[in-house]
């Protein structure tokens, strides 16, 4: 499906883009250094291989071959008989020797596409190509950004670690649709487990945005052919580091071009840097032409046959799969299904809970209980891995009814995720055990005995006075009644 153009009189906007992901692995993609940089000095996982020094040879890594190889699986791309790496030549001072180990007309994986959802609307983006590379170094620019600095420092711990550039065709109309693209995206890479997207600088993306004039063109469908690399109107947005940013970004260079164009003035070819802070796009350099980089092969690596790995190297079962197997299996309505593939531990947890207990039960605590607490402190469900267990426990206490729903979401499970408490013990502790059904019925005879105005209103037909007399006898039996048990035990009572 391609997607309808978004129209100013008679333009359109068209992207494409360019993104850099880093791939989960123990070392580097040519050298044996670690990748786990974390909070390590600069310059401290580093080695003759990464650093470009004279004589140091490169190996590739086997892991990120693999990963690539899932990569291409996941978007049903092409993998050939034969891939290659190449060098590509241009001078940064975070690139240590001058030259970039890439793939150039022999990318690992050709001619994929991703489908995504935009506002209800299913989406599908070609990509062209995915393809290995080694990351460069990173710059930190003191006092100001890249355009005020008072001087940059370079670190070189990040130089070599794995990347796969994704480059797909202008199939974007609008910046939503790339956000929404970036989001799917990185939901698969996370599935595959070869993308970790809390660690610094794993996602960066470069954006090519065009305004093209309709009159050449369907009003309806774009034919993508004409918008390749060769559009003189094309600006490439660098420096884009989250979903919401890339939004951003292009928002504003949607907007930039288009105020240009309407006002008689010539858009540039160019390169231009997002400057977060600012929240506008500021002019690099001129955009350099394919031949600016004077691609040639790498000799010091042999070529890849890896085209057998598409069927022996598995990946598991993707978010879009699982969530119909969800509704199916477990009988859950969309919205339900969402939040429980949301992440592959998500999903793996409800699982877990669902063999063991009601899967309705089970949705209830995982897709509203859990990821609703998560969400209002700002973790995530890998944040309370160590705790499944107890959380387990707790729906078991729920299942079992020896606690109350109200009790176990108000008091047990904020007491868990706060100070990291057994369920038992916050029971214990709290005298939550579920009162006996004696204790709710003497509870029951008291508050309507002492509220006759109440029973009267009821008597009535006054809706809230049966809310007012369960409020009563939760409040006597310390919040350990069932609320839904007393209200009929209340209206048996009454209506006797």
């Amino acid at each position: 499906m391609t997607a309808q153009a978004v129209e100013t009189g008679e333009l359109a906007t068209v992207i494409g883009l360019e993104v850099h992901v880093q791939l989960e692995t123990d070392t580097k993609i040519f050298c044996g250094c670690s990748t786990d940089v974390g909070d390590d000095e600069p310059n401290t996982h580093t080695c003759p291989v990464c650093l470009g020094l004279p004589g140091a040879l490169p190996v590739v890594n086997e892991g990120a071959v693999e990963a690539a190889v899932k990569v291409g699986k996941a978007i049903d791309a092409t993998i050939p008989e034969e891939t290659a790496f190449h060098r590509k030549n241009y001078y940064y001072p975070d690139l240590p020797k001058n030259f970039q180990i890439t793939q150039y007309d022999a990318p690992v994986c050709q001619d994929g596409e991703l489908e995504f959802s935009v506002e209800g609307e299913r989406r599908s983006v070609e990509i062209r190509r995915a393809h290995l590379e080694e990351d460069p170094g990173s710059l930190q620019h003191k006092g100001g950004s890249i355009d005020t600095a008072d001087y940059t420092l370079v670190d070189y711990n990040r130089a070599g670690t794995p990347l796969m550039e994704i480059v797909t065709k202008p199939d974007f109309r609008s910046p939503d649709e790339v956000r929404s693209f970036l989001a799917k995206l990185t939901e698969v890479l996370e599935y595959l487990r070869i993308f970790d997207a809390t660690r610094d600088g794993s996602l960066r993306v470069d954006a090519n945005l065009s305004i093209v004039d309709l009159s050449d063109v369907d009003a309806d469908e774009i034919d993508a052919s004409v918008l390749d690399e060769t559009d003189p109107n094309r600006t490439e947005v660098k420096n884009i580091s989250s979903h919401r940013g890339a939004e951003k970004a292009l928002a504003y260079e949607e907007t930039r071009q288009r105020n240009a164009i309407q006002r008689g003035r010539a858009v540039e070819q160019e390169t231009r840097h997002w400057d977060e802070a600012k929240g506008v796009t500021l002019s690099m350099r001129s955009k350099e032409e394919e031949k600016d980089y004077r691609y040639f092969r790498e000799a010091d690596l042999p070529p890849l046959r890896v085209s057998d790995w598409k069927e022996e190297i598995a990946i598991p079962e993707l978010p879009d799969v699982r969530r119909e197997r969800f509704r199916e299996e477990y009988g859950l309505n969309e919205e339900a299904a969402d939040k429980l593939t949301s992440t592959k531990e998500v999903a793996d947890f409800f699982e877990d809970v669902a063999e063991q207990f009601d899967p309705d039960l089970a949705a209830t605590w995982v897709a509203d209980e859990l990821l609703g607490e998560l969400n209002y402190r700002d973790m995530a469900i890998t944040d309370v891995s160590d705790r499944f267990d107890g959380i387990e426990r707790l729906v078991e206490l729920v299942a079992t009814d020896e606690i109350t729903t109200k009790n176990a979401r108000e008091t047990v499970l904020r007491g868990m995720l706060d100070d990291g408490d057994a369920p038992d013990d916050i029971v214990e502790r709290e005298d939550l055990g579920k009162t006996s059904g004696d204790e709710v019925q003497d509870a029951v005879v008291e508050a309507i005995d002492e509220n006759p105005d109440a029973v009267e209103d009821y008597h009535n037909g006054e809706g809230g006075a049966i809310n007012f007399l369960v409020g009563q006898v939760m409040q006597e039996t310390g919040g350990s009644a069932d609320p839904g048990d007393v209200n009929q035990l209340l209206r048996d009572e009454l209506d006797g």
